[in-house]
C-alpha cells in the first residue's frame, strides 16, 4: 500500500499533472454563473474554451456550491468522493473477504487507499470530477440485485438492526433491493454513458431492475424540466449534439476505441465509419459476455464488463472516467485465488470445493492440475500487471498533440504507450473471466441459459 502510494506520488510529479481542481473549477464557476442570472451553457471559463457539458439536473445537484469558494468546493468534493469509494469498495470486497474468511474493514482499509493511487481515481480526486459518485450509485444497483436474489432466503434485517428499523415495508424495501435500478436511473440522468446499464438490464431480462432505472431516469429528467425548462431545451436541443465543447478525439487523455483509432491514424478525428463499425462491434461483444457472466451467476463481472465496454465505445473517455478497472482488477485476483483453491485436497478433486461456486455440473471447472502454485498464475499477474498499468500510467510521458506534434514521434513503442490504457481495456472486455456462481442474481426468473457445456470450456 506504501509502495503505490509513493509510486503514485512520483508518477504525478513526473508528469506534471494540474491537479488544481481544473475541472471543478469549471463546474464551480458554471453554478455560480448560473445562479447569478446568466444561461447556464453559456459560461465559458476564463482561460479555457471549456463550459459546462452535463445534464441540467446535474447543474443543479451541484447548485448549492456556488455558496462556498471553489478550493473548498474541491476538497469537499474529493472527500465525498473518497467517501463512495469507499462505500463502494465495502459492497465489492464483502463476498469475497466472507469466503476467504478475512475481516472486512482491514481489507477496506488496504484496498482503498491502493484504489485511491491509480490513474482514474488520482485524476477524478485531482481534478474535481463525479466519476465515484457515479460507479457508487451503479454499484448500489448491484447490491440490490444481490438482496433481491436472496430474498426469501433471510429476514430483511436480523440482530440489532432489526431492532433499528424494524421488519415492516420500509425495511423490506431497503433490506430487500427493490430499489434495484435507482442508481442507474440517477446516474444516466446526471450523465448519459450509464444508461448502457440499462440495456444490459433489458438484454438479461431483468426487467423490474430496467423498468426502476428507466423510470428513475424519466421521472429526473421530466422534472428538472418542470425547474429549468429553458436549460433543459438547450442542453437536448443544442448542447448534447456539440462534440467539440468537450475537446478534441486524439488528445492523450481520451482513452476511448475514437481516441485510439484518431492516434493511430494520426488525426484529430477517429475516421467515422471505422470508429462506428469498431464501436458496434465492442459493444455486441461486451454485451454477450455480459450477458453470459450473468447467466453463469457472477453479476459483479458482468456489471465490470458492461462499465468496460461504456468506456471504450464512448467518442471521449478521459483517462478520470476508468475507473471500472477497479472492480476488474478484483475480479482478476479472485479468480486466481479461487482456481488456487480449487487445486487443493480431495474436495478439489470431487467439485466440491468452496472455490468452484457449487456442484461441478453447475459451475464446470476443470479438475485440479499437478502443479496447484501454478493454478490462476495468469489471472494473478493479469490482475498486478493490470494495476501496475494504471498506477504507472505510461500514457503521459509520450503526450502529443496535433497539429504540433505527430502522434508517432516516439516511434512504435511511444504509440503503444499513449494507448497503453485504451489496449487494455479492449483486452479486458474481450478476456475478463467470470467466476461461475461467484454471486447470482437470478430473482423472479429462470437463469438465461444453463451449464451443462461449462465443462467444456
Amino acid at each position: 500500500m506504501a509502495a503505490a502510494g509513493y509510486a503514485a506520488w512520483l508518477a504525478i510529479g513526473a508528469f506534471g499533472r494540474p491537479y488544481a481542481f481544473f475541472d471543478m473549477r469549471i463546474y464551480h464557476g458554471a453554478v455560480v454563473w448560473w445562479a447569478s442570472g446568466h444561461e447556464l451553457y453559456d459560461f465559458i471559463a476564463p482561460a479555457t474554451t471549456l463550459g459546462f457539458t452535463y445534464p441540467p439536473f446535474a447543474a443543479l445537484a451541484m447548485l448549492p456550491m456556488a455558496r462556498v469558494p471553489v478550493v473548498v468546493a474541491g476538497w469537499l468534493n474529493a472527500a465525498a468522493s473518497v467517501a463512495a469509494l469507499t462505500v463502494a469498495m465495502i459492497a465489492l470486497l464483502r463476498p469475497l473477504v466472507d469466503r476467504l474468511g478475512r475481516p472486512l474493514w482491514f481489507s477496506v482499509g488496504v484496498a482503498v487507499p491502493m484504489a485511491v493511487a491509480i490513474e482514474p481515481v488520482r485524476e477524478t480526486l485531482g481534478y474535481g470530477q463525479v466519476n465515484l459518485f457515479l460507479f457508487a450509485l451503479v454499484i448500489a444497483d448491484l447490491v440490490g440485485l444481490r438482496r433481491r436474489s436472496r430474498r426469501g432466503t433471510r429476514p430483511a434485517a436480523t440482530g440489532r438492526l432489526a431492532r433499528l428499523v424494524g421488519t415492516g415495508p420500509l425495511a423490506r424495501f431497503a433490506f430487500g433491493g427493490a430499489w434495484a435500478g435507482v442508481g442507474i436511473g440517477l446516474a444516466t440522468a446526471i450523465k448519459l454513458t450509464p444508461a448502457l446499464f440499462i440495456g444490459y438490464l433489458l438484454v438479461t431480462r431483468q426487467w423490474r431492475a430496467a423498468a426502476t432505472a428507466i423510470g428513475t431516469t424519466v421521472a429526473v429528467t421530466a422534472g428538472t424540466f418542470l425547474i429549468v425548462g429553458e436549460e433543459s431545451r438547450a442542453y437536448f436541443g443544442t448542447v448534447l449534439w456539440q462534440t467539440q465543447r468537450v475537446g478534441a478525439a486524439d488528445m492523450t487523455a481520451n482513452q476511448s476505441l475514437a481516441g485510439l483509432l484518431a492516434r493511430l491514424y494520426d488525426a484529430i478525428e477517429a475516421p467515422g465509419l471505422l470508429w462506428v463499425t469498431f464501436s458496434m462491434l465492442v459493444l455486441a461483444l461486451g454485451l454477450s459476455r455480459a450477458a453470459a457472466a450473468h447467466a453463469d451467476g457472477d453479476e459483479l463481472t458482468a456489471f465490470t464488463l458492461v462499465g468496460l465496454t461504456a468506456n471504450v465505445i464512448s467518442p471521449i473517455s478521459w483517462s478520470h472516467h476508468l475507473v471500472w478497472v477497479i472492480p476488474a482488477i478484483l475480479v482478476l485476483a479472485d479468480a486466481a485465488v479461487r482456481r488456487r483453491e480449487a487445486s487443493r485436497g480431495p474436495a478439489a478433486r470431487t467439485g466440491t470445493h468452496p472455490a468452484y461456486g457449487g456442484p461441478p455440473a453447475v459451475t464446470g471447472l476443470r479438475p485440479p492440475i499437478w502443479y496447484p502454485t501454478l493454478t490462476g498464475m495468469r489471472h494473478g499477474v493479469a490482475a498486478v500487471g493490470l494495476y501496475l498499468l494504471f498506477l504507472v500510467s505510461p500514457i503521459w510521458p509520450y503526450e502529443h498533440q496535433l497539429p504540433e506534434v505527430s502522434h508517432y514521434q516516439d516511434g512504435l513503442f511511444g504509440a503503444l504507450m499513449e494507448n497503453s490504457l485504451a489496449i487494455a481495456l479492449i483486452a479486458l472486455v474481450a478476456a475478463l473471466p467470470w467466476r461461475p456462481g461467484a454471486e447470482p442474481a437470478f430473482y423472479n426468473q429462470r437463469p438465461a441459459r444453463t451449464n451443462q457445456f461449462a465443462a467444456r470450456r
